[in-house]
């Protein structure tokens, strides 16, 4: 048997102040959850505001990729489980105090949904495409008839997916940088914003394109103004706070934060918009492809942000 004397709780391994438990897997999860919430999120508005047609890409095209997207995420989200084998017991209980519960079961509907929404676009989009048995037309045409009402669904457990993305690290009270309100609205706000640019990206139709640069445009004032207001708020707040924003304000995260994820991936994407939506010929994908760079850089800052923030003995 083998005795350790701990002396002092600083600096053992996987103890605070540096606990580097979660990596690049809930980062990538936190990501692909937000970009699949702000595409359905977007896909069911204009379908129930009856734009279906004028926007093909937001309702029909881009919503058959989020299947994927979800699992990839959850796929991540498994390779970091310790227990793997008992990962089934989210889903026999509902805590409501628990972000991870209302996490679990937000995905539990929204993945099967994605899937239903995007196959009763299939043949529509796919002329030739032929299902091999009766029941499945059947159970198409049950879907495409109630399409209004998963629209509703949809709409509501993509908000939900999209705030919870912020909200399951806003509930770790021992992590200052986390521990916001902020950060539920600022991740559903970016998740929107990341899933504007694929469907801009993806888009054929110049007025889609228009109009997704536009909202895209909008969303990233907000981000701005959340990151602007969660960092006043920290300076604002007791020392904890305050050395926590100092990560971020000449500390080690500084040049990552502020180049990656928010003058690369919010401030020039923005001004690549402007010029575009002024009759500047850009090149759609640019400021798409940053705007979802800037996403991926700001879930993996703030993750590994957050473990390296913490309260002092």
């Amino acid at each position: 048997m083998r005795e350790e004397l701990i002396i002092s709780g600083r600096m053992n391994y996987k103890v605070d102040p540096n606990l580097h438990i979660w990596g690049w897997e809930i980062a990538l999860y936190l990501f692909l959850g937000g970009l699949a919430a702000g595409v359905l999120f977007f896909a069911a508005l204009y379908y129930i505001r009856k734009r279906d047609d004028e926007y093909e890409a937001a309702v029909k095209w881009v919503p058959m990729l989020t299947p994927f997207f979800l699992v990839i995420g959850l796929g991540a989200l498994f390779l970091d489980l310790h227990h793997k084998p008992f990962f089934w017991r989210l889903y026999t209980t509902i805590k409501l105090q628990s972000p991870m519960s209302w996490g679990a079961w937000t995905l539990m509907v929204i993945t099967p949904l994605s899937i239903v929404w995007g196959a009763t676009y299939v043949r529509e989009m796919f002329p030739k495409w032929d299902w091999k048995y009766k029941w499945l037309y059947d159970l198409e045409a049950f879907f495409i008839k109630n399409r209004m009402t998963l629209a509703w669904i949809m709409i509501t457990f993509a908000s939900i997916l999209g705030i919870y993305t912020g909200i399951l690290l806003s509930a770790f009270n021992a992590r200052p940088l986390w521990n916001t309100s902020i950060l539920g609205p600022l991740f559903l706000v970016s998740g929107m914003s990341a899933g504007a640019a694929l469907i801009m990206m993806l888009s054929k139709n110049p007025l889609e394109r228009k109009r997704f640069a536009q909202m895209d445009l909008m969303l990233i004032g907000i981000e701005i103004f959340l990151i602007i207001h969660m960092f006043m708020g920290f300076k604002a707040s007791t020392a904890v706070q305050i050395e926590t924003a100092n990560l971020f304000l000449g500390g080690p995260y500084t040049l990552p934060f502020w180049i990656f994820a928010v003058f690369l991936g919010m401030v020039l994407p923005a001004m690549l918009e402007i010029w575009e939506l002024k009759g500047k010929h850009i090149p759609v994908y640019i400021p798409a492809l940053l705007i979802i760079f800037g996403n991926i850089m700001l879930r993996f800052i703030i993750v590994y942000a957050g473990q390296a923030s913490r309260y002092l003995y």
